[in-house]
């Protein structure tokens, strides 16, 4: 059995279910039971058959909702894992850094470009790393503390995904200076993320370690899937770039959150009309059984 939900930024119009019911039903995908959930905004609807069919039936309600169509017995996932820059945090943090430098368009182009997938990402961010030598180390605590926060909806669906007994780990293209703070402030039991090499209170412009790329995201996830015997079917994989997408497409839900088009493209969902929240609906969670967390 497969469960498709549609879940809008605001309640769903009178009718929606029936619309929804009539189109599934003539892709021959068998519709079954539906409420409707999350304060009006979410509607789920189960099925007999085929997942991609009623991913296609469905496109259109694309323009005006965030659609999962999943199996029914991995829906409640056990393992959350996640990128940090826009999409845990709403910054991409090398490039605001490289403001202190006075260097953020010259390093923001690249990152775009890295995200985007058109460029390598451990040799883009090797250069960009490279154009931070001198930076203060004094620089990341200003940054951290002035330009930081946390994505609308991240702490709630942090929280509420810990109390529902879920692993979460942060793994990071970014660096741990900044990682650690935020796995810290959203409440993620682990974390992976690049180091900067600092020096006389200096960046040196240079990285201590391996690289945490597109193929080490996928390798951590095996890694932690591995070591807490969690299957892959279980885990939910946030992103938003290209280096993020062997990592989605090894999750049982991938998720591209307001994503670049290489992560969406690649997702087995993605999220453009809600927040973070989105995440906690489409696992059937109502409103009700959510731990808050205050946007600060």
């Amino acid at each position: 059995m497969f469960i498709a939900t549609l879940i809008a930024a605001k309640p769903h119009e009178n009718g929606v279910e029936n619309a929804v019911q009539d189109i599934l039903s003539q892709a021959g995908c068998d519709p079954r039971d539906m409420r409707l959930f999350g304060e009006g905004r979410a509607l789920d609807i189960e099925f007999a058959a085929s997942a991609e069919t009623a991913k296609t039936a469905l496109a259109p309600y694309l323009t005006s909702c965030d659609i999962f169509v999943q199996d029914a017995a991995h829906r409640a996932r056990k393992l959350l894992i996640s990128d940090m820059d826009s999409t845990m945090i709403a910054a991409e943090c090398i490039d605001e850094l490289a403001d202190y430098a006075g260097l953020k368009d010259d390093i923001a182009a690249i990152t775009e470009r890295a995200m985007q997938g058109e460029l390598d990402f451990a040799e883009s961010l090797q250069a960009r790393v490279a154009l931070l030598a001198g930076v203060p180390e004094s620089a990341i605590g200003e940054c951290l503390h002035e330009r930081i926060r946390a994505m609308p909806g991240a702490g709630t669906l942090v929280a509420t995904m810990h109390a529902r007994g879920c692993f979460k780990v942060l793994v990071s293209g970014g660096f741990h200076a900044f990682a650690d703070p935020v796995a810290a402030g959203l409440g993620f039991n682990q974390v992976f993320a690049n180091r900067l090499e600092i020096k006389d209170g200096r960046l040196t412009g240079k990285l201590i370690g391996n690289i945490v790329d597109a193929q080490a995201k996928a390798e951590i996830l095996q890694y932690i899937t591995a070591s807490r015997k969690v299957d892959l079917a279980n885990v939910l994989a946030i992103g938003d770039g290209a280096n993020d997408i062997p990592m989605l497409k090894l999750a049982g839900l991938g998720v591209a959150y307001h994503a670049k088009p290489a992560a969406r493209n690649a997702a087995d969902a993605f999220v453009a009309h809600g927040d973070l929240t989105t995440l906690l609906l489409a696992q059937g969670i109502n409103t009700d059984q959510w731990v808050v967390i205050p946007e600060r």
